[in-house]
C-alpha cells in the first residue's frame, strides 16, 4: 500500500480496520526511499529551505485568500501550510449532509 493523498475505503468493519492499522503504519514510518531523500535534504544548504518556506507560505496565502474571496470560509493555519475550508455553503439548496457536494461533484 503506498500513501498517494486522500483515500476513501469501504468495507466491511474488519476490512476496515486492517486498512486503517496498515494506514497509521505507514504514515509514521514512511517509505524507504523517502528516508534516503530525506538524507540527501539534510546537506542542501539552509537558504534552500528558507527559500522553500517563502515560496510554500506565498501559495498558501494565495490560496486562502481566494478562497475567502469565493465566500467560504478559511481556517487559516498558523503552524502549517495545508489550508482548511468549510464547503458547506456550496452544497445545493437540497443537500442534507456535509458530504453533498462531493457526491455532486463532476463527473
Amino acid at each position: 500500500m503506498y500513501e498517494r493523498g486522500v483515500g476513501w475505503v469501504t468495507a466491511s468493519p474488519e476490512l476496515t480496520s486492517a486498512v486503517r492499522s496498515a494506514k497509521q503504519f505507514l504514515t509514521y514510518v514512511s517509505s524507504g526511499p523517502f528516508q534516503y531523500a530525506v538524507a540527501e535534504a539534510l546537506r542542501l544548504p539552509a537558504a534552500y529551505f528558507d527559500d522553500l518556506r517563502a515560496d510554500l507560505a506565498a501559495k498558501r496565502d494565495l490560496l486562502s485568500e481566494g478562497l475567502a474571496q469565493a465566500g467560504f470560509e478559511v481556517y487559516r493555519p498558523s503552524g502549517t501550510y495545508f489550508v482548511t475550508t468549510d464547503v458547506r455553503p456550496s452544497a445545493p439548496p437540497t443537500a442534507s449532509s456535509s458530504a453533498a457536494p462531493c457526491r455532486s461533484g463532476p463527473g
